[in-house]
């Protein structure tokens, strides 16, 4: 019980740091364009919010270590962080577009990152790809918020849709089942960052920002589709299956 209390704390010093690395950057982007009350409370409750949630899973987990790869994922959790902040600031000032772009790119590159690092030493964990998942889900909702200021609240739709999806599962558990691996998949996921960054830098025309999200938006929707078609046939057959599979007292009468 002591080693799992000292395991614990361990792992609880570890989110701590992470929240205030959060603080700090917070601290440096306040100080370098002069963020407003609304950068400020957005970054400080991603930086709370992330802490509470990331903690209650540490303990939850039962891991005997915080891992590489997920200190990997936490930084890049504090990089989101700055960008929510950012874009939260920007309903009050004009964006610092540079800074948002590059920030948001960092945080893109070291996507692929947390989970080469897991696999090479070992630590792959289902903890450490549901944080890395929510991180990018929640990355690509911010980007959305941003990017519907210039194109339209169509664009939520890309954020919102994952989660749209979460919630459906709530009403249709047939949704929770896994799904197999699809390199199509990944793909779409990652260019859904990409597209949002290309239209959320504005070095294009619009009508080219426009085109790069619709068709951001158009992947989605096909790769959620595909998935949702896959899980509901995978729910019937299951069903059928078990519809159709003798009851164990038929089995004894039928050997009998």
């Amino acid at each position: 019980m002591a080693l799992n209390n000292t395991y614990d704390a361990r792992l609880q010093q570890e989110t701590a740091v992470g929240a205030g690395v959060q603080i700090l950057l917070l601290a440096l982007l306040g100080t370098a364009i002069g963020m407003g009350p609304a950068g400020w409370l957005t970054g400080l409750a991603f930086a709370f919010a992330t802490w509470a949630v990331l903690s209650r899973a540490l303990h939850r987990s039962r891991l005997s270590s915080f891992g590489p790869a997920n200190r990997v994922t936490l930084g890049r959790a504090t990089l989101v962080g700055g960008v929510t902040a950012l874009v939260a600031d920007s309903f009050e000032s004009a964006p610092p577009v540079t800074l948002l772009v590059a920030l948001t790119a960092v945080a893109l590159l070291l996507d692929g990152v947390d989970g080469k690092v897991a696999r090479r030493t070992g630590t792959s964990s289902a903890l450490g790809a549901r944080f890395d998942m929510e991180v990018d889900a929640f990355l690509i909702l911010v980007l959305s918020v941003y990017v519907s200021m210039q194109l339209g609240p169509w664009v939520l739709l890309i954020g919102g849709m994952r989660y749209a999806f979460v919630a459906a599962a709530r009403v249709a558990p047939w949704l929770n089942a896994p799904l197999p691996p699809s390199f199509a998949r990944k793909t779409v996921a990652a260019l859904q960052g990409i597209c949002l960054l290309l239209a959320g830098a504005e070095l294009l025309p619009h009508a080219a920002n426009l085109g790069i999200v619709l068709l951001s938006l158009g992947s989605l929707v096909w790769s959620f589709g595909r998935d949702v078609l896959w899980l509901w046939r995978n729910s019937r057959t299951t069903a059928e299956e078990t519809v159709t599979e003798p009851e164990p007292m038929v089995l004894e009468l039928a050997a009998r």
